[in-house]
């Protein structure tokens, strides 16, 4: 094989008259005039190759070429015509006489398309994952991640952190989702678990003095069959000691900015906007809200405290609210059916209903105009309407009418077309530190046990009602997506014990579980905080890919299985006897 003396996405017109060799894939044929016109690809583009049926064994050997056959071609390069520039291509003002070629590999007719962008179904894509990734579309996934990790390491070792592998192989702690587990041939009966994150190596690591961590980390989750998420996954997994929460702000605004700039070739503004929970709930309706679409939330209550329609007075009476959002431009969409099927919706998420108001070029429209006319021509003023605006609005209890707002505005942004671009980033602070497990009928910590709580908190609400404890927790959300959360994170063992009592997670417990690190905190932990992006998301995002899987080079499907190595499988009666183990029925 004559090796590559350039890529097929490289040479210029200012190549004209190089003999060149590239080596790579065919990837589609024309046959003009008894010329054979052959386009090479490699990952880094495509070149057109020009055989002449004048070199007859050359020719000969160009018509037994099919589609993904591996090549290697030599030949000099030249212009084109005029009439045969293509603009659409880095290298479409050139061409390549062929004078060599041989054949590395055929192939058979691919059950996939490569060459053009018609979409298959997922499944066939997936069964033959390595010819998908040859689509240019993958490619430039696959490319962009790289990228971002590149510049994500270029960040981080440039502040000093420190580059640390964690187990993969570790003790089972079944908090929150399931672990895999991995049984042990030498300590038969006894199983190690997948990390689901490097949480607790990487705060013995702020004990062992590396006051700067991070890793690029593999983590598992044996989680149900859920849409979009995969059993194992990558996150960009980092701690910093002597530190607080605006020290990872600052830390990671800088870090999605540099390398957004470098992956993405986007300039990210900084400071991100922040929000607590409590507000970003009452404005969005959600705690991941897309802020590019606007619509925010507003507490209309006082417009309609002195209605005098009957259904909004008694809910305002009850001590209920209305709240409502706008939707710009879009009224002309909202047909009286959809209003109705918007409010059907609405039942759905807990509501009584769903009211409308249009401003229309000749005034409003509503279903409740004759019961308020007032109050509804207050609105339009409220919201600073414009014709074809769409007021929604509604009644019920603060924040769960908020909540039910926010799934009917995720709801719009979903159906409807909107042109917005670019990246939003925002926090979300001072989520609730517990919340209630009610089929287990117990509190449990809303993040993971070892985020610290607000102590003022703590000592006010601890034993009385712990539920509205805030915790020192955050999320970092992109374009609706949370894509990292964080925390600072307990460094005291009289805290962490008065979390683990709230929890209902005894000192025998605690010990069995976490004794490793709560015997590390007897010497001297510093304070210390951290965040863990995730990388499948944020990549998703930035090349506007529908799933992770498009952004991930060997994914599983929603079950957990992989298509192309029928991963997980059966394995043999020597292999479990070795491991001591027996399988039950596995049909139920």
């Amino acid at each position: 094989m004559k090796k590559r003396t350039h890529t097929c996405g490289e040479l210029r017109a200012s190549d004209t008259g190089k003999v060149v060799t590239l080596n790579g894939w065919v990837d589609r044929i024309r046959d003009l005039g008894g010329i054979k016109f052959v386009q090479v690809r490699d990952r880094y583009g495509f070149t057109q190759v020009v055989f002449d049926p004048r070199d007859n064994e050359l020719y000969n050997m160009a018509l037994k070429l099919g589609n993904e056959f591996c090549i290697s071609v030599t030949g000099s390069v030249r212009k084109r015509p005029d009439d045969a520039i293509n603009l659409r291509l880095p290298t479409g003002e050139i061409e390549i006489v062929a004078s060599e070629m041989e054949i590395l590999s055929d192939a058979e007719v691919p059950p996939i398309y490569i060459n053009i962008d018609e979409e298959s179904a997922e499944e066939m894509h997936l069964r033959h994952r390595y010819l998908d990734l040859r689509r240019p579309k993958m490619q430039r996934n696959i490319l962009t991640r790289h990228r971002f990790v590149q510049a994500v390491r270029e960040y981080l070792n440039n502040n000093g952190f420190v580059d640390v592998e964690t187990p993969i192989l570790g003790k089972s702690t079944p908090e929150g989702a399931r672990d895999f587990l991995v049984p042990s041939r030498l300590k038969a009966g006894k199983f190690y678990a997948l990390p689901q994150s490097p949480q607790i190596f990487k705060q013995l690591l702020m004990v062992s003095g590396f006051d700067r961590y991070y890793q690029i980390a593999k983590c598992f989750r044996d989680e149900d069959f859920r849409a979009d998420r995969q059993p194992e996954f990558t996150q960009i997994d980092l701690e910093m000691s002597f530190a607080d929460e605006e020290d990872v702000f600052s830390m990671t605004e800088g870090l999605m900015k540099y390398a957004f700039e470098k992956a993405a070739f986007a300039d990210i503004k900084t400071p991100f906007r922040r929000f607590t929970y409590q507000e970003v709930v009452e404005l969005y309706g959600s705690d991941k809200p897309d802020t590019r679409y606007g619509m925010k939330i507003h507490d209309i209550t006082s417009t309609f405290e002195k209605t005098a329609f009957k259904v909004i007075s008694d809910s305002i009476d009850k001590g209920e609210k209305v709240k409502g959002f706008l939707v710009e431009g879009k009224a002309d969409r909202f047909s009286r059916k959809k209003l109705d099927e918007y409010t059907a919706f609405a039942k759905e998420n807990g509501l009584g209903g769903l009211m409308w108001a249009k401003v229309e070029g000749d005034g409003l429209k509503s279903s409740i105009l004759k019961h308020c006319p007032e109050e509804l021509s207050s609105l339009v003023s409220l919201f600073a309407a414009n014709e074809n605006d769409l007021i929604l609005f509604s009644l019920g209890e603060g924040l769960p009418l908020s909540k039910a707002l926010g799934q009917i505005r995720n709801k719009i942004i979903k159906e409807e077309e909107f042109s917005v671009e670019g990246f939003e980033f925002l926090w979300v602070t001072d989520f609730p530190m517990f919340s209630y497990n009610e089929e287990e009928q117990r509190i449990e910590a809303e993040h993971h046990p070892f985020t610290m709580p607000d102590l003022e908190d703590l000592e006010k609400y601890g034993e009385s009602d712990p539920l509205k404890v805030r915790s020192k927790s955050y999320d970092l959300v992109l374009n609706g997506y949370e894509i990292a959360s964080g925390s600072v994170r307990i460094h005291r063992r009289d805290i962490q014990s008065r979390v683990f009592d709230l929890i209902g997670l005894s000192r025998e417990e605690a010990t069995e579980k976490f004794g490793y690190l709560l015997e590390a905190f007897k010497y001297g932990p510093p304070p210390h905080a951290g965040i863990a992006p995730g990388l499948d998301r944020i990549i998703a995002i930035i090349v506007g890919a529908q799933s992770i899987r498009e952004v991930i080079a060997f994914p599983k499907v929603a079950s957990g299985a992989d298509l192309m190595t029928s991963a997980p499988s059966e394995v043999s009666q020597k292999q479990l006897d070795l491991l001591k183990l027996q399988l039950k029925d596995t049909e139920n």
